[in-house]
């Protein structure tokens, strides 16, 4: 009966370290606080997670003198955070 018990906990606890968790949460029901249609941006694909944005651009951010594009607020967070390793060369 223990040894039952210990197994079954061992197995859970395994399997629940397994799991990833996703590391960009995109929130796609949102619409955007401003049209950005229009706006040129450097990046067809977002600097952090590598979505395409050419398409729909959620927000930017301008980093030495260019404009990026990002599709997410959690994208354009995690590119103010270090800029330098998202940067385009």
């Amino acid at each position: 009966m223990k040894i039952n018990l210990i197994i079954s906990l061992l197995l859970v606890s395994i399997l629940s370290c397994a799991q990833e968790t996703p590391k960009v949460k995109h929130v796609s029901k949102r619409k955007p606080k401003t049209d950005l249609r229009g706006v040129k941006v450097i990046n067809a694909d977002d600097p952090v997670c590598h979505m395409k944005t050419a398409e729909f651009v959620k927000d930017t951010a301008v980093y030495k003198r260019k404009i990026y594009g990002f599709c997410s607020d959690y994208c354009k967070a995690e590119f103010k955070k270090n800029p330098v390793k998202y940067a385009v060369k």
